[in-house]
């Protein structure tokens, strides 16, 4: 996860956002309309959000209420079981990094505050690839617990899910003014990954302290289901915005990748969760190209060379990011029995600092 930068006032504001009190609330029901003048009217809503927040609310995602509950009924259950029962399905037996991960599982370093222990647990399933061909390191069959109902429950809402940033894709393809599925034809296969995440109860908790520090998301959107407030997002004054629960409704964030497709047209917002001082769970679905696809500004706003970013293929940076933060696959590179895909970048060296 990329750091966030110093920003001191709007007059100064490199970033492009505005200084936001709240965030947009957009109901996408009509991107799925007949209607084409329908769907440009949302995606124009969606390009805003996206130029001026990179965060907002989305309405009308047509995810069924009965499959959130049966996600949130499942996940409570799972994390309910002993330890024990839980490594049973350890991340590190995995063959597309899916899994169960334990607290203290994920090390962003060593000398700073990302070395802090994040008290959190979390389920990752991935895109469930099934075929052999094609298969790399994050992309392959998914390791589905033998829990009862958890691969039905959990596969529903990513399938629901799934189809939700397939439109969204497309919303934010019209508003930057391509075709409606230029994006999604990079979108078929992804490495996308939805985290079950678990804080339990911690009653010494500081509400003022930070439980996951300023970054950006490596992806290009993430679609977020949280049940309890912390959220918070940096604005162009650099004033830390509270982002409050609104029920129906997921919260949506640029990530890096959007950023640098449009050239720094949609911006990745640096956001934060905070200390609360109650058992929490938080369902982030993490929106990637095809793992081949070069990320780098498309041709449609790159005619005149102007690019501040450097290109990466989208899944070979997810797995050096991910294999450099993972205790289990940093064990494998110091015993070299694996390696860093080539021309790699480290930890914090893409998002903002590109800009």
């Amino acid at each position: 996860m990329a750091q966030v930068q110093p920003l001191q006032s709007p007059a100064d504001n490199a970033s492009g956002h505005r200084a936001f009190t709240e965030l947009p609330l957009v109901d996408i029901r009509d991107l799925r309309a007949d209607d084409p003048a329908a769907r440009q009217a949302v995606a124009e809503q969606l390009g805003r959000a996206a130029r001026e927040v990179g965060f907002l609310y989305v309405t009308g995602h047509g995810v069924d209420a009965a499959v959130i509950a049966s996600l949130l009924d499942t996940t409570r259950a799972y994390f309910d079981q002993p330890l024990t029962e839980k490594m049973r399905h350890y991340i590190g037996q995995s063959v597309n990094h899916s899994g169960y991960v334990p607290e203290g599982e994920e090390q962003f370093g060593s000398d700073s505050a990302y070395a802090v222990v994040d008290h959190k647990e979390t389920y990752d399933v991935n895109f469930d690839y099934r075929p052999d061909v094609g298969r790399r390191p994050m992309l392959g069959p998914t390791q589905w617990p033998d829990s009862p109902g958890f691969k039905r429950d959990i596969k529903a809402y990513y399938d629901q899910v799934f189809a939700l940033s397939q439109d969204l894709f497309r919303g934010f393809a019209l508003a930057l003014g391509l075709d409606e599925n230029r994006l999604v034809e990079c979108a078929k296969n992804p490495p996308s990954q939805l985290r079950l995440i678990h804080y339990p109860h911690n009653p010494d908790a500081q509400d003022d302290r930070p439980g996951i520090g300023a970054h950006t998301d490596y992806e290009c959107f993430t679609v977020l289901l949280p049940t309890a407030p912390g959220l918070e997002v940096l604005n162009g004054a650099g004033d830390w915005i509270d982002v409050p629960l609104v029920e129906g409704a997921f919260v949506i964030n640029i990530g890096d990748m959007l950023e640098v497709l449009s050239n720094g047209r949609f911006l990745a917002t640096s956001h934060r969760v905070r200390k609360v001082a109650e058992e929490r769970y938080s369902f982030p679905f993490f929106c990637a190209c095809d793992y081949d696809t070069v990320i780098e500004p498309l041709s449609e706003f790159s005619d005149d060379g102007d690019s501040r970013y450097q290109p990466v293929v989208c899944g070979d940076h997810l797995y050096a990011q991910t294999a450099q933060t993972f205790r289990y696959l940093k064990e494998r590179l110091a015993r070299g029995d694996i390696t860093l895909p080539e021309k790699a970048l480290g930890l914090s060296s893409f998002g903002p600092e590109a800009r």
